[in-house]
């Protein structure tokens, strides 16, 4: 099949499907149609990772349980997505806007063409895809050759990005395997080890996505050990990371992992997993709130947390809490001695101080994304808590 009719069946699938298709020729993008107008590619945070993808017909899903189904055919490689049967909140599209440097005055505009993107589940695309790669590969695959278990479904297992993990494990996995779908969604769950979101975390345990995970050894008992290792690895930093004293988290996680190392089933090991990193969850949420945090301050927490990308004025987080100002300003100040303004300051600058040390977002980047009206503004209040200047604590925690 040459070029212009390779391009002219990806947009009508692309038409068909409802979701953006691309064709890249080696790792460049010569070819993009969507029926859904957007600022930026959604593909753009994860494409490096797409895009080692080497078999004929494979799949990637996001933190967000996005999918993006792959075709690759000799010098060409065909990418259908995203999509997915999860609705995304506002929040989270505007955390994707924040991740795909979509500008500021374009991230409505964004978040509004994702939501009109067709859901879809994985197995529908890559049905789809199927009929793509028996045309270009003369392949005949089903999704029962693809295996889509589900056996793995609590397997966390993160690309290693430092490379002291990587020394560490060098003997437990393979040196040429593809990178896997499941390594970004880790992150995810690292995240809300990191905020202390023990709410958010069993909420993505009721609706994560059907997944397969990587081989990492041909015992399947001992790859699930194997990932449990480097999944407490991984949440002990996290962990750190939101402010656990170290001590505590590495001998919570050499506890688990020897609590681990005595179990027989996969279902035991993957139980034990998830017991591990909502035990993680909830010492930063003690730590961030304390030990019998009220309600309310739970609530405002929650909902900080849910738009720590947006302008919180006090007005509508009342209403959101069915309070009049007076009254939950009062109320939380007799319980937290602190004002909700200072609170909700506190937090973006917990979270400014969490993108300046482990992305490399711009500072005009991160101020646009916590809500604030200029970079001059998020400068002075940053000062203002953290006693240094965001290029201050950049250096000084990344030197």
């Amino acid at each position: 099949m040459n070029i212009a009719d390779l391009e002219y069946v990806c947009a009508l699938t692309g038409d068909l499907a409802g979701m953006p298709i691309r064709i890249y020729r080696g790792k460049e993008k010569t070819f993009y149609h969507s029926l859904v107008s957007l600022p930026k590619d959604p593909i753009l945070p994860y494409e490096e990772k797409i895009l080692e993808i080497s078999n004929h017909l494979s799949y990637f899903i996001t933190p967000y349980f996005h999918y993006y189904g792959v075709v690759n055919s000799n010098e060409y490689r065909i990418v259908l997505g995203p999509s997915g049967q999860k609705e995304l909140s506002e929040s989270e599209l505007k955390e994707l806007a924040f991740e795909c440097d979509v500008n500021k005055n374009e991230t409505d505009a964004f978040v509004s063409g994702m939501g009109r993107i067709v859901k879809m589940p994985l197995t529908s695309i890559l049905q789809i895809l199927c009929s793509f790669n028996f045309i270009l590969n003369n392949e005949r695959l089903t999704l029962y050759d693809l295996a889509i278990y589900d056996e793995e479904q609590a397997a966390l297992s993160k690309q290693l990005e430092k490379e002291e993990i990587n020394n560490d494990y060098d003997d437990i996995f393979p040196k040429n395997e593809d990178k896997h779908n499941t390594l970004d969604i880790e992150q995810t769950l690292m995240g809300y080890i990191r905020r202390g979101d023990v709410s958010a975390l069993k909420e993505w345990a009721k609706r994560a996505p059907i997944i397969k995970s990587g081989t990492l050894s041909p015992d399947s008992i001992r790859q699930s050990k194997n990932t449990f290792i480097v999944s407490a690895t991984l949440a002990s930093r996290e962990a750190i990371r939101g402010g656990l004293d170290a001590e505590e988290a590495l001998s919570l996680s050499d506890a688990y992992i020897q609590k681990c190392e005595l179990l027989n089933s996969l279902e035991a090991i993957a139980s034990l997993q998830f017991h591990m990193v909502v035990e993680y969850a909830e010492k930063v949420k003690r730590l961030r709130l304390g030990k019998n945090p009220s309600k309310l301050l739970i609530d405002v927490s929650n909902y900080v947390q849910n738009h720590i990308s947006e302008p919180i004025g006090i007005k509508k987080l009342s209403q959101a809490m069915y309070l009049s100002r007076t009254y939950l300003a009062m109320k939380f100040k007799k319980e937290t001695n602190q004002t909700l303004t200072e609170y909700i300051m506190q937090e973006k600058m917990d979270e400014a101080k969490r993108l300046l040390r482990y992305s490399n977002k711009p500072l005009s980047t991160i101020s646009a994304y916590l809500g604030f009206s200029s970079q001059s503004h998020f400068s002075n209040v940053f000062k203002k808590y953290v006693k240094q200047t965001p290029n201050e604590y950049k250096a000084k925690h990344n030197g």
